[in-house]
């Protein structure tokens, strides 16, 4: 009889599982997010919106109520996400347990405004934080047609993957519903937004957080920003020319 294995021989410590290669961030062009948001079903267009116009994430997005928009100025306040907890549905904080503001844009107020219009807001009762937390109801923009609210996997296979393979992108998990938090961060960047602002907008607790997801995006903002002192300066810069500082040397 062979001998009888007691431990699993590869749990010692000495042995590591391999690291997965860093995602390379794609963020999507205006051209192919105006193709893609045709292709998704009109209840849940403006679930685009605020993925790429406020950078929120999925859950994030599911949970989204009118009474989060600020009535005194435009912004819009992130309060709460839908998660799924051994197969249900609750309510519980954002990401990190830290509620947020991000900037309102007036193309995605309004686009919030007409879909309450053509598909009115529905209350939802879920328990708060954990299943058998307080019951807490919530006006949801966000709705199954029978008034329930979303859960990750109904959407992604029912909404998000048909609009993908109709607009012809390819279908993998490069093109995940948060490729629209890279396209936000994307446009934000390339406006010359500060990481800071950035990492406060996507929820991250640290800007360290954002910039190891963001390396290609960094560079090619880095290019513009050579780009624009070039062409603010004069592209020939010769040190024959170059101004000397009063005592002689070179100024910085």
């Amino acid at each position: 009889m062979p001998p009888t294995i007691v431990s699993n021989p590869f749990a010692v410590k000495s042995i590591r599982r391999p690291k997965l290669a860093p995602t390379k961030v794609v963020p999507w062009s205006v051209n192919r997010l105006t193709a893609f948001r045709k292709n998704v079903q009109p209840r849940y267009r403006v679930a685009v919106d605020l993925g790429a116009g406020c950078g929120l994430r999925q859950g994030e997005i599911f949970a989204v109520s009118p009474g989060d928009l600020d009535p005194a100025r435009p912004v819009l306040h992130i309060t709460r996400q839908i998660k799924i907890v051994r197969g249900s549905l609750i309510f519980a904080p954002p990401k990190g347990g830290k509620s947020r503001e991000v900037p309102l844009p007036d193309s995605v107020a309004g686009r919030l405004r007409q879909h309450a219009q053509d598909c009115l807001p529905v209350a939802v009762t879920l328990p708060w934080a954990t299943l058998t937390g307080e019951p807490r109801t919530v006006e949801l923009y966000l709705t199954t047609p029978t008034g329930l609210a979303l859960s990750r996997s109904m959407f992604n296979s029912g909404f998000w993957k048909p609009a993908i393979r109709a607009t012809g992108i390819l279908d993998d998990r490069h093109n995940g519903m948060h490729v629209l938090r890279h396209t936000y961060a994307s446009v934000l960047l390339d406006a010359g937004e500060s990481i800071k602002a950035l990492s406060a907008y996507l929820g991250h607790a640290d800007p360290g957080f954002t910039l190891p997801d963001l390396p290609h995006l960094l560079l090619a903002s880095e290019d513009r920003t050579r780009r624009a002192i070039d062409k603010a300066l004069g592209e020939d810069q010769g040190s024959d020319d170059a101004p000397q500082a009063s005592d002689g040397l070179d100024t910085a």
